[in-house]
Order: C-alpha cells, then sequence, then structure tokens
C-alpha cells in the first residue's frame, strides 16, 4: 500500500509539472514511479516527450518505441502510429533519416491497414510536403500540406493545424509569394506565442519562422521573433532542444547590431550547446557563425577552423571562406571560389547571400565588368523581395561599382544613400564600410578634408568593434598612413614615437609594450637615426607636426 501511494504521489507530482514546463523535476518523478510501476500509456508519452525536452534523445526514441509496441498490443493502431510519428521526428531532426523514414513508413502501413479517416493521417502528411518543396514542387507541396490542414480542422488539432500551414507559408515563400507566405506565418505565430500548441510543435514552429524570415532578409521579424523565442527558452531553463538555435539567431543580430563580443560568446554558447548531444545539424550553422566572427576581428586561424567545422557539418563555408582568403591577399582563391559558389547557387535566396561577396572579390580582382553583373542581379532581388537589408546590401554594391567605374559623382551619391541605409539598419559595421567607399570618392573629387574625416570616421567604428583588418585597411588609405610610411619608420617604432610625444619615460614605454628598456632605448637611436634628430623634445614636435600622435 505504501509503495503505490507514493508511486501516485510520485505520478501527481510529475504530471503537475509537466504541465508547468519544469521538464526536469517532471522527468525524475516519472521516471521514479516508471521504476516502482510501469506507466500507463498517457504517462508513458508525457516521459518520452520530456526526455525529448531535456536533451535525452536515446532515451526518447527507446520509450516512444515502448509506448509504439504498448499501443499496438492493444490494437489501437491510430495512436500507435502517432507514436511512431513522434518516434520519426526526433530521429530525422538528429539526421537519421534512413531509420526515421522507416517508421514512417511502418505508421502509414498502419493506417493504411486501419483504413480510418483520422488526425494521424494528417500528420503523416507533414513530411510529404516538406519532401515535395525540398524536391522543387511547390503546387504538390501546398496540395498536401493544405489536406493537413483540413485534417487538423476537421478534428480539432491545434498541432496540426500549426505544423501544416506553418509548412504552406515557407512554400509560399520560396515559390515568390512572399506577402501571403508572411501573413500565413503571422497567424501560426500568434498560436505559438498564446501556448495553443505543444511544446515540441512550439519550438519546432518558432526555429522555422525565423530561418524563414532570414531567407528573404526580413530582419525586422526575425529580430521579433527572436526575442519571442528567447524569452520562451527563458521560461523553461531545462530545456535543450531549441536553445542553441536561439543562441544562434542571437548571435547573428548581435552581430548586425555591432554587438561582437557578446555574439561571440552566444555562438561559442551555440556550437556548445547543439554539440551535446552530437548529431545536431545546427551545429554547422553556429560554427559558421563563429567563423564569421572571427574573420571580421582578424582571427584568421581560428576562422579557417571554424569554417572547416561548419563544412564537416553540412553547412556551405561561402561567402565568408572567400572573404577570409580575400582578407589574406589570396585574391584569385577568392574569386575561383566565389565563381563556383554562386555557379552552383539556383535559387535567388542562396544567390543573394552569395552576390555582396561576389562584387567585393571581382573588384579586388580587377573584374568591374564582373561585379556589375553581380549589383545588378543583387539589386533586382532586393526590390523583387522588398527586404531592407538586402536593398542596402545592393546599392553599397552599386555605389562601389560605380567608383571603380570611375562615375565618381554618381557613386558618391549612391554610396550616400547606402550609408544611411545601413544606419536605419542600426548596423555599424557595414555602415563604417560603405563611409570608406564615400571617402575614396570624396578623395577622387579632390575633397581631402572631406576623405580624411569619412575615413576617420570609419575608422574610429572599426576601432571600437575590434575589426583589426579593417583598421589597418583604413590606415593604409589615409594621409596619415602616406607620412608614417614615409618616415621610414617600423610600426614598432612609430609606436614608441607615439607614446614619446605623450610624455612617457623609456621605462614608461617598456612596461606600456611588453618590451625592456633596452629594447626601447634601441628603437629611440633607430628613430632619431631614420628622422634625424637628436632629443626627446625635437621627436615630440615631429610627431606633432606631422600629425602622427
Amino acid at each position: 500500500m505504501g509503495a503505490a501511494l507514493m508511486t501516485d504521489d510520485a505520478l501527481d507530482r510529475g504530471r503537475k509539472s509537466f504541465f508547468a514546463h519544469a521538464w526536469a523535476d517532471a522527468y525524475a518523478k516519472l521516471m521514479a514511479a516508471n521504476l516502482e510501476t510501469p506507466l500507463e500509456l498517457d504517462d508513458l508519452e508525457r516521459l518520452a516527450t520530456v526526455a525529448y525536452l531535456l536533451g535525452r534523445d536515446d532515451e526518447s526514441v527507446t520509450l516512444w518505441e515502448r509506448a509504439y509496441h504498448d499501443l499496438l498490443s492493444r490494437g489501437e493502431k491510430q495512436r500507435a502510429a502517432q507514436a511512431a510519428f513522434w518516434l520519426a521526428f526526433g530521429l530525422l531532426h538528429r539526421s537519421e533519416v534512413a531509420l526515421g523514414n522507416g517508421w514512417l513508413a511502418r505508421a502509414q502501413r498502419l493506417l493504411d491497414d486501419d483504413q480510418r479517416d483520422c488526425r494521424e493521417q494528417g500528420y503523416l502528411l507533414l513530411p510529404l510536403a516538406i519532401q515535395r518543396a525540398e524536391e522543387g514542387r511547390p503546387a504538390d507541396a501546398l496540395e498536401i500540406a493544405s489536406r493537413a490542414a483540413d485534417i487538423a480542422e476537421r478534428f480539432g488539432d491545434p498541432d496540426l493545424s500549426t505544423h501544416a500551414r506553418h509548412i504552406q507559408g515557407r512554400v509560399l515563400i520560396r515559390d515568390g509569394r512572399i506577402a501571403e507566405g508572411l501573413a500565413l506565418l503571422d497567424e501560426v505565430m500568434v498560436a505559438v506565442t498564446a501556448g495553443e500548441v505543444s511544446p515540441i510543435v512550439a519550438g519546432d514552429v518558432y526555429c522555422s519562422v525565423i530561418e524563414a524570415c532570414q531567407e528573404i532578409f526580413d530582419l525586422r521579424r526575425a529580430h521579433e521573433w527572436t526575442a519571442a523565442l528567447s524569452r520562451w527558452c527563458e521560461s523553461q531553463p531545462d530545456l535543450i532542444p531549441y536553445t542553441g538555435q536561439c543562441l544562434v539567431y542571437r548571435a547573428e543580430i548581435m552581430q548586425l547590431h555591432g554587438a561582437w563580443t557578446d555574439a561571440l560568446d552566444e555562438a561559442e554558447r551555440a556550437q556548445e550547446r547543439l554539440s551535446h548531444p552530437p548529431g545536431h545539424p545546427a551545429v554547422g550553422t553556429a560554427a559558421y557563425q563563429l567563423a564569421e566572427l572571427h574573420r571580421l576581428r582578424g582571427e584568421f586561424a581560428e576562422a579557417e577552423e571554424a569554417y572547416r567545422q561548419a563544412n564537416r557539418w553540412g553547412y556551405p563555408p561561402q561567402p565568408g571562406l572567400a572573404l577570409l582568403r580575400l582578407a589574406q591577399g589570396r585574391v584569385e582563391a577568392a574569386a575561383a571560389a566565389m565563381r563556383g559558389a554562386v555557379d552552383e547557387a539556383r535559387d535567388r535566396v542562396n544567390r543573394s547571400r552569395l552576390l555582396p561577396a561576389q562584387v567585393e572579390i571581382m573588384l579586388a580582382a580587377d573584374d568591374v565588368e564582373g561585379a556589375g553583373v553581380a549589383a545588378d542581379e543583387l539589386s533586382r532581388i532586393a526590390d523583387d523581395l522588398d527586404a531592407p537589408l538586402l536593398r542596402a546590401s545592393g546599392t553599397r554594391a552599386r555605389g562601389a561599382v560605380l567608383l571603380a567605374g570611375g562615375d565618381v559623382g554618381l557613386a558618391l551619391e549612391t554610396l550616400r544613400r547606402a550609408w544611411a541605409e545601413w544606419q536605419d539598419l542600426e548596423a555599424p559595421y557595414e555602415a563604417a564600410r560603405v563611409r570608406v567607399l564615400v571617402g575614396l570618392a570624396c578623395r577622387a573629387l579632390g575633397d581631402e578634408d572631406t576623405a580624411e574625416m569619412e575615413l576617420d570616421a570609419a575608422h574610429w567604428v572599426f576601432q571600437q568593434l575590434g575589426a583589426l583588418p579593417d583598421v589597418a585597411a583604413v590606415d593604409a588609405m589615409s594621409v596619415r598612413a602616406a607620412v608614417e610610411e614615409a618616415s621610414g619608420l617600423t610600426p614598432r617604432e612609430l609606436q614608441v614615437l607615439r607614446l614619446v610625444a605623450a610624455g612617457k619615460s623609456n621605462r614608461s614605454i617598456a612596461t606600456d609594450l611588453f618590451l625592456s628598456e633596452k629594447t626601447v632605448a634601441r628603437h629611440m637611436s633607430n628613430i632619431f637615426s631614420k628622422l634625424g634628430l637628436s632629443s626627446r623634445a625635437a621627436a615630440t614636435a615631429y610627431a606633432y607636426e606631422h600629425d602622427l600622435v
């Protein structure tokens, strides 16, 4: 009697924790009850769900298999098919495609034998709709998803309805019916954010809708739904699935808005979270995001390794890897990589990810005509998608091509418009990159004062962000850089000269630069010799006169 009461108490508390989304406590209580007495089917399905939400994938699969066989032994074929569907769902999400498809086929055979109209038929239509969409058959995918939605309506199943309509929305977007698809996704997200669907469906749809927004560069919606997903994840501290993807989305937004240190932390956390348990396909996305941040910060070895990791996980390393090659001065390698990537990309979403880098690399390779073709295509896609982020990228590309082609006046006008567009998007790094081009256009028009002001403003932003390659590039463009080069001083000697001009002693300079006083004295001797000076006061005057401080 006492053991039975303890089991009932554990079950009751486990159920309460389940409905409160306290997943770790629900798992502990339900598992304790299960060890005393095998769980009834409702509680067994709850335990299988909780195991999935805690990242215990193998346990979840085992529990769903047990539920399937128990249901089959009772002759409950429809409910057994439902268990097989969720089992397949977990397997497919960790890329065990053959096994997942096997369970879907088993579920379909059960329903074919039963020959009843049931909601489970609708669930098995969902992976078929996704498959048709991936095969490039949008009409078939929409028809199948519509059938699933009709079944959901008939049986009053919000999970099925939400999944089916979200698939319809994504297919519509990929088919170019963007406004129609977004309207459907917005409607779907009402049910998700209101808590009308189960946690697994909510997490899956959150991530899918954010991906759809990213595909069409709808930054506003991506930001809004990422914030909502963050709140949803934070309300369930024990949750494992979806939290890694949420961190990737947050890192991408932070990078755009200039919070690079925070973005790097989030991307590293995402990679760690998605790697345990292993097999999550989104780990490649996290690795690529890490690679991008390392590249922008000038950490080229770390970027190269992260691009390799992304590629191992099936996430394409372009255009980031080609831009890394460009930053390393390997222009021909960068151009060859981008030509191959752009040739392989057929749909406009993937091409629009590649074209900005294509323009930049073609210009570096002195292929102004090729860059112009890429910029024109980018602008057309931006107009079709009506995406502010893509439009800003297209405007910058067009301005860069005009500048390279010698149409400086129109280039300056276009680049100033691009700068305003990136400012509106609160994207400081991209806005600063445009200011560099504005500065070069002003210099080409003979307006050296404005050119130096624009370059200085860009330089300041790059320094704040930690964009060391861009800092070095702007240094090389400025008049100050020309003076430094003409002086014949090494970078270290220039550092020492600036500290002398700031009133520092040799001992203080040695401390600041982690050098010995003897090394600092040698640098001072070289400075005096190269500049024809004989005192620290003369060196200070030279530094101020030549704007080296």
